[in-house]
C-alpha cells in the first residue's frame, strides 16, 4: 500500500506508481508487460531471466515476453526528479531501447549479403557496430541472431574489402565466441595469419580488436593443441606486444593488450618466444598505468614467465623489477600480492643478485605483514617460501623476530 513506503530523504516522498512493484525502487527504464502492468526494466528481465512466467504484481501469465517502453511515465518522473532537484534527486536520464530483433535480422542480411553494394554493406556493419557498443543487452540480441557466424564469415571470406573485414572485426571484438566458432577460427592457420597481419595495421584501433578477437578464441577453445597452434603464430608475441607498448595514451590498448598477452602465456612451451618479443620490458614499463584488474592480470603474466629459465633472467636483468614486486605487495590486491610473492620467490631462488635487491628493497617488512594479514593462503605460503630462503640474508635482529612465523614449516605447491 502507499502508506507502506518509506521516503527516501527527508522531505521528499516518491510517489508509489513511479516505484517498480518488484524492487520498490524508482523506475529508471518503466516498461509495460502484456497484462498492462509496469515495472523497472532492469528488475522484470531478472524476473524473467530466473524462469518466471506469471506478472509478478497479478499472477497471470504473460502472453509473451515483449516490453514495451512506457515513455509517457518515464517523461513523468523525469519531470518529478527535475522539481524535486532541491531535496537531492537527481534526473534520470533517457534510456536507450535495446536493439529491435527484427532491425538486427535485416541490417546481418544486408551485411552478409555479397551482392549488396560495397556501401550498403558497410552502412548495416556501421549500424550494428553501433547497437553493440550501446549496451550488453544490444550485443545478447545480436548475439542470438547467428550473428557471430556471418560475422566471421565476412571477416574472413572479404579479407579483399578491409573495410568490410575492419567492421566485422570490431563488432566480433565485443561479442563471445562458442567453442565451435573458437575452433573455427584457431583450427586454420590461414585465419590465425590474417589477425596476427592485423596486429601490424596502421590504424591502432583496428590492431587492438585484432588482439581482442585472438585473446576471446583463445578463451574459448579448448583443446591444448589448438591454444598452442595460436601461441605459436609467426610474429603473434610482437604484434600484442607492439600494443602494450603504444606509445600514445589509449588505455583499451593496454587492456586488450595485457588480456592477449596472459591468454597466450598460459601455454608454456613458447613462454620464451613473449620474452624474446620484449614482454619482460613492456610488463615492467607499462605496470604502473594498469588499472586493479589489469594489474593483477599484468602480474599474474609476470609469474608465469618467471617459471621459464629465459624468462627468470630477463626479468632479474631488468632494475626495476625487484623493488616494484616489491613495492606491490599488499598494495593492489589479494591477487596481486599472490602473484608478485610468486614472482619474487621465483627470482630469488634463481639469483642472489636478486635476493640482495629484494632485501634492500625492504622485503621483509613486506613478507612480515603478509604473513600476518588476511591475504589468501597460497600468498602467504609463497611468503613463508620466500622468507625461509631469504633468511640467512636477514641483519641478526631481523632473524630473531621473523622466529615466530614458522618458515620453517612451509607447505610446497
Amino acid at each position: 500500500m502507499p502508506g507502506s513506503l518509506e521516503p527516501l530523504d527527508v522531505g521528499v516522498q516518491v510517489p508509489y506508481h513511479f516505484r517498480c512493484p518488484i524492487s520498490l525502487e524508482l523506475m529508471r527504464d518503466p516498461v509495460t508487460v502484456s497484462t498492462g502492468q509496469t515495472y523497472d526494466r532492469i528488475s522484470i528481465e531478472s524476473w524473467v531471466a530466473t524462469g518466471n512466467t506469471t506478472c509478478p504484481v497479478t499472477r497471470v501469465p504473460l502472453s509473451d515476453f515483449n516490453l514495451i517502453p512506457n515513455h509517457t511515465l518515464r517523461r513523468l518522473i523525469q519531470e518529478w526528479c527535475v522539481a524535486n532537484r532541491s531535496f537531492g534527486v537527481e534526473r534520470i536520464p533517457t534510456p536507450k531501447q535495446p536493439a529491435d530483433p527484427a532491425v538486427v535480422r535485416s541490417l546481418l542480411n544486408q551485411a552478409s549479403s555479397e551482392t549488396n553494394p560495397l556501401h550498403s554493406r558497410l552502412s548495416a556493419l556501421r549500424r550494428l557496430r553501433g547497437l553493440a557498443r550501446d549496451s550488453d543487452k544490444n550485443r545478447s540480441v545480436i548475439s542470438t541472431h547467428n550473428a557471430r557466424e556471418i560475422l566471421l564469415s565476412v571477416l574472413f571470406s572479404d579479407s579483399n574489402s578491409s573495410e568490410l573485414s575492419h567492421e566485422s572485426l570490431a563488432i566480433l571484438a565485443m561479442l563471445p565466441l562458442s567453442e565451435s566458432e573458437s575452433v573455427f577460427v584457431a583450427s586454420d592457420s590461414d585465419r590465425v595469419a590474417y589477425l596476427v597481419s592485423l596486429l601490424f595495421h596502421s590504424s591502432i584501433d583496428v590492431r587492438v580488436n585484432s588482439a581482442a578477437v585472438i585473446e576471446i578464441v583463445v578463451a574459448g577453445t579448448r583443446s591444448p593443441e589448438s591454444r598452442a597452434e595460436i601461441s605459436n603464430a609467426e610474429e603473434i608475441f610482437d604484434g600484442i606486444i607492439g600494443i602494450l607498448n603504444y606509445p600514445l595514451a589509449y588505455p583499451r590498448a593496454l587492456k586488450v593488450g595485457i588480456k592477449a598477452l596472459f591468454a597466450l602465456c598460459l601455454v608454456k612451451q613458447y613462454r620464451h618466444k613473449a620474452v624474446t618479443a620484449g614482454a619482460v620490458e613492456a610488463l615492467i614499463d607499462r605496470l604502473p598505468d594498469f588499472e586493479k584488474c589489469d594489474a593483477e592480470r599484468a602480474l599474474a603474466t609476470v609469474e608465469l614467465l618467471c617459471r621459464i629459465q629465459s624468462g627468470c633472467a630477463a626479468f632479474a636483468a631488468h632494475a626495476l623489477t625487484v623493488p616494484l614486486l616489491v613495492k606491490i605487495i599488499l598494495k593492489i590486491s589479494d591477487r596481486a600480492t599472490e602473484y608478485a610473492a610468486g614472482a619474487l620467490l621465483s627470482l630469488c631462488s634463481a639469483s642472489e643478485q636478486c635476493q640482495r635487491e629484494a632485501v634492500a628493497a625492504g622485503v621483509l617488512t613486506q613478507l612480515l605483514l603478509l604473513v600476518q594479514s588476511d591475504c589468501t593462503e597460497r600468498a602467504k605460503r609463497k611468503a613463508q617460501m620466500l622468507l625461509k630462503l631469504l633468511r640467512d640474508s636477514w641483519p641478526d635482529e631481523s632473524v630473531g623476530n621473523s622466529g615466530d612465523f614458522a618458515c620453517s614449516d612451509v607447505v610446497p605447491f
